[in-house]
């Protein structure tokens, strides 16, 4: 199953390719390959260097820790990344290492850090699907989340189904159109809201 983004402009392909299916075959994944994602989110910029992430993983294999996992999201979210082949918290901390005051980046940071590993996915023939359908402190008691971490986002991991093996509810579900807002309303020059350098007009199909 694939859903390649419609770019208005070039775009590496593991970026057109990534998408967030809700309908994995529930097959294990490779410890390698999960350490290759994480080792992608390890080389992510942070400010300072402070790599301020954490990530907690629930393998299928692992029949307790995945249920546990499985329980902190809403129930809309559960049923199907029970599908998924693993389960993963992505936690932030919200204190510098170096000095203990506030790190105000540390969600920014986070982000790029679960992007990189996104990206990883895709190009291993995986793919993930990250979630804000989840409570935050059962994730904290189901898996022991220090104080002054944050769980942020939980990101389900898997291969996405072919599109042959897809049920009735399921091809619903997974081929809504992706779409996106056009850069003019979001990339602004010389000031909030300003005209966008329209540069190059996009290569139309």
């Amino acid at each position: 199953m694939r859903k390649p983004a419609s770019a208005e402009y070039p775009i590496l392909d593991v970026i057109a390719e990534r998408w967030s299916p809700k309908a994995f075959d529930a097959s294990p994944v490779a410890a390698e390959q999960l350490h290759s994602l994480f080792e992608a989110a390890r080389w992510a910029a942070s400010c300072f260097n402070e790599q301020p992430w954490a990530f907690l993983v629930a393998r299928r294999e692992d029949g307790a820790a995945f249920e546990r996992a499985l329980s902190c999201l809403v129930e809309k979210n559960r049923a199907w990344a029970r599908s998924a082949s693993a389960l993963i918290f992505a936690c932030a901390r919200r204190e510098f290492a170096r000095n203990a005051r506030p790190n105000p980046h540390a969600a920014h940071d986070l982000g790029q850090a679960a992007a990189h590993l996104a990206l990883q996915a895709v190009a291993l023939g995986l793919a993930v699907h990250q979630m804000a359908g989840f409570s935050a402190d059962a994730a904290r008691d189901a898996f022991g989340i220090p104080e002054g971490w944050d769980a942020l986002t939980a990101i389900a991991v898997g291969r996405p189904l072919r599109a042959e093996d897809l049920d009735e509810e399921q091809r619903r579900s997974e081929s809504v159109p992706r779409t996106r807002k056009p850069q003019s309303e979001f990339v602004f020059e010389s000031g909030w809201g300003g005209a966008r350098n329209p540069g190059p007009e996009p290569p139309r199909a």
